[in-house]
């Protein structure tokens, strides 16, 4: 089967070559984006819309991911602001304790007796050296910690005014959906009301036999007036004189003046 397909696949490319010669591949590229545009149309706008519903909702995970993220960042900052405050009042304690030490040093003594134990001054100078150094690394502790809660911070203001344009985006995109339905809805209502016919065939026909009765009603006018012009007699033929006396009383008797009166 395989072998079947790669010489049809082999007998296409040669038959296009052969046709087309070096404008195939420009045939073929053509041929493909035409192909997609036309699938791409005869898609039903009813089908896209449904994608288009159906990937806002697929954004749902992206939102609670970053939802998540944002709360797990909540909480490490909370933790980190407990280890500041921690840090802040043990740098305090310790601060006190080494001043005291220092403030001891700064006598005479010999010996100095703290807690119920008694230390030599040799002692109490080697302890302050190392508080001393345990309170400068600690201190540069509490300014990194500082720098730290600071930065993530930052980085949770900026995550979480990226979750908000998320979810307004979301929300605007749902709209812009049910508007486009919306719209749809209202065209196939116009385009549905546009292509509803009546039945107007009874109408049709009532209108065409009336159309037949004035046809024959003229055809009827006009025989009747030929006949009427058939039956008379031509002037050019002699008439009696009976006829000529008759027309001259007529027109010259009383019914001459109600004749050529004019008319009020």
């Amino acid at each position: 089967m395989l072998k079947k397909a790669l010489i049809g696949g082999g007998v296409l490319a040669l038959l296009t070559g052969f046709f087309f010669g070096r404008d195939a591949c420009s045939y073929v590229r053509t041929s493909v984006g035409w192909v997609k545009d036309s699938v791409k149309d005869s898609v039903p706008v009813e089908f896209e819309i449904d994608r288009a519903r159906k990937m806002v909702k697929d954004l749902v995970p992206d939102i609670r991911k970053n939802m998540h993220l944002i709360a797990r960042e909540e909480v490490e900052l909370e933790r980190l602001g407990k280890q500041v405050v921690e840090l802040e009042a043990r740098l305090t304690k310790d601060k006190a304790a080494i001043l005291q030490l220092k403030g001891d040093l700064e006598g005479s003594q010999d010996a100095f007796q703290y807690a119920s134990h008694r230390y030599s001054r040799e002692e109490v100078k080697t302890d302050l050296g190392r508080r001393f150094e345990r309170f400068k690394t600690n201190e540069a502790t509490l300014a990194s910690l500082r720098e730290i809660s600071t930065a993530r911070l930052r980085s949770l203001e900026g995550a979480r005014q990226k979750l908000e344009n998320m979810l307004a985006q979301k929300r605007q995109l749902e709209v812009e959906v049910e508007n486009v339905e919306a719209r749809l809805k209202m065209v196939q209502a116009a385009q549905a009301g546009s292509d509803y016919h009546f039945d107007d065939t009874r109408l049709g026909r009532v209108k065409e036999l009336l159309n037949e009765l004035r046809t024959k009603i003229e055809v009827d006018e006009r025989l009747v007036g030929s006949e009427t012009e058939f039956g008379e007699i031509h002037l050019d033929q002699p008439v009696s004189d009976n006829i000529v006396e008759q027309v001259t009383d007529y027109f010259s008797g009383p019914r001459a003046e109600v004749a050529t009166r004019p008319e009020e």
